[in-house]
């Protein structure tokens, strides 16, 4: 059982922007002890398999430091490739942002994000994706600002939030480290300020959890989406 909070308790969440002089979009967030450097480059070019067409592209790339733990951890590039993890999240990522905007609006655009984990704590997947939709919104508002595109093109905001079941079955919300590696249950929902689903995965750790479970852990990810969006505005608007 918690002792720190509610089961339905986020951490204690920062967001400060404009944290990169040179990014067109920045923000440092911080979920618990989790820190994540999130920032956006926009670069006139399309990846091959869009050249020539109408539109833009939003990717992504994540990195985990490597003193982000309790032990330091080799870099990637010294391993010649990115492990399997770090490729998953980081098209997780990229898969987030793409469901809420509108290619078609920055034609012939690409804009990247770099989500740098300083410091990890749990949920360094789901604090990247609130991150990076910060980043984003800079980035965007920047290339409005200076006349590279004409029109707002994001479709809506998003953010995500990890959720579990802990031993003592019970539903708890945005893990730190030792409540996920002791979790029968875990789950990170992706979901937008509007309250759609755009990404769920959850895996039972132990055993199958039932259905009433799921959808408590899905109200109680939804609550904290529209919280963490309401930071993210503010964050935005300062």
């Amino acid at each position: 059982m918690r002792t720190d909070r509610a089961n339905n308790q986020l951490r204690e969440v920062s967001i400060e922007t404009g944290v990169n002089m040179h990014a067109e979009g920045s923000c440092l967030i911080s979920v618990g002890n989790t820190q994540v450097l999130c920032t956006a480059t926009v670069e006139k070019r399309l990846p091959p398999f869009l050249r020539n067409q109408p539109v833009g592209w939003i990717t992504a790339e994540y990195n985990m430091l490597p003193r982000a733990t309790g032990t330091r951890n080799q870099r990637e590039v010294n391993k010649g490739k990115p492990s399997g993890r770090t490729m998953e999240i980081q098209r997780l990522i990229g898969r987030a942002l793409r469901a809420i905007i509108d290619v078609k609006k920055i034609e012939g655009f690409t804009i990247t994000i770099d989500c740098d984990v300083i410091q990890a704590d749990g949920g360094t997947r789901t604090t990247s994706i609130t991150g990076a939709y910060v980043a984003l919104h800079e980035a965007i508002t920047k290339m409005l600002e200076t006349g590279l595109i004409k029109h707002n093109p994001l479709t809506d905001q998003l953010a995500a939030i990890s959720v579990g079941i802990s031993k003592d079955d019970e539903v708890i919300l945005d893990l730190d480290y030792l409540e996920d590696s002791s979790a029968v249950a875990d789950g990170n929902f992706v979901m937008t300020s509007s309250g759609k689903i755009v990404e769920v995965q959850t895996t039972a750790e132990e055993y199958p959890i039932s259905d009433e479970q799921f959808f408590e852990m899905m109200k109680i990810a939804k609550i904290s989406i529209t919280e963490l969006c309401e930071k993210q505005t503010i964050a935005v608007t300062k």
